[in-house]
């Protein structure tokens, strides 16, 4: 959820994200993946834009992550050997605080090989950036506050103060889920007006998210349920090593077991067939 706002808020604004990152309000547009031969290891957290000079790579962590340095090398090879005479900014922005020494990295190193990259603490940032640009609102809850709650407040009238309704309750959107992950749901509501909020397409976007969430949790404990019958009609109750097996395959294998139950002729069938699939 954190990085779907992310995101949101980085291909909406991308001229306050280079005012910020870069330093100039350079307009920049999304660069996909696919265009670096390049199928990331987390989508969700990724964001590479492009100007006809630079590729801005950002990433957005809510948790430290050890393999931030190696997608960072990666990535930029992969970026060189697609447009060779760009130059690369690549960022990692993490989000909540913790005292992990993973988020103090900014290198990548192997024998004769040193690559860097920047990273960017939001606890550490002064508020003022972030309360300065629309896009940015969000984001200033997380910065280096000693009450956050005041922070949302000026968060708000900030909000307020923005003419285009649609971009208002988009911000607002924003803000109130990136200031769950410090503040209560409670306080948050009291500050921020939830009408405003549900109006929003990145609040539409992320219960529809939700919906189709339910929907397939839905299907999965159906499929799960009609399996486990089935497998109890055939082979006679199966055993708890079995039923706990089966509970814990994904849709996709639960799918693959209805088409194979089909060969079970005992319960040591289907036990050498969670083996094989489980493993897989």
């Amino acid at each position: 959820m954190f990085d779907t706002v992310c995101k949101f808020l980085i291909e909406t604004f991308s001229t306050d994200f280079a005012s910020w990152l870069i330093g100039e309000p350079i307009a920049l547009t999304q660069l996909s993946p696919s265009e670096l031969s390049l199928k990331p290891i987390r989508a969700d957290a990724l964001m590479l834009l492009q100007s006809d000079e630079l590729v801005l790579q950002v990433e957005f962590q809510t948790q430290p992550d050890p393999n931030i340095p190696f997608r960072m090398i990666d990535y930029r090879l992969r970026t060189y050997r697609r447009f060779p005479h760009k130059s690369m900014r690549q960022i990692v922005i993490y989000l909540k605080q913790t005292r992990s020494e993973l988020v103090q990295q900014t290198s990548f190193t192997l024998p004769s090989t040193y690559h860097e990259f920047e990273v960017i603490r939001l606890w550490e940032q002064p508020p003022e950036i972030f309360l300065a640009a629309p896009g940015l609102l969000p984001f200033a809850v997380l910065s280096q506050v000693r009450n956050p709650a005041e922070v949302l407040q000026q968060v708000a009238a900030e909000i307020d103060n923005i003419s285009e309704q649609g971009i208002q309750g988009n911000v607002a959107a924003a803000a109130a889920i990136l200031a769950g992950l410090l503040l209560e749901r409670g306080m948050i509501q009291q500050i921020l007006r939830r009408e405003l909020m549900q109006e929003s397409v990145i609040y539409q976007d992320i219960l529809q998210e939700g919906r189709q969430e339910g929907r397939q949790e839905g299907r999965q404990e159906e499929g799960r349920s009609l399996i486990l019958r089935l497998l109890n009609h055939k082979l006679g109750n199966i055993s708890h090593t079995a039923r706990s097996q089966v509970e814990q395959l994904s849709l996709t294998q639960l799918e693959a077991l209805g088409k194979a139950l089909l060969d079970f002729s005992s319960q040591q069938d289907l036990l050498y067939w969670l083996a094989n699939s489980v493993s897989e």
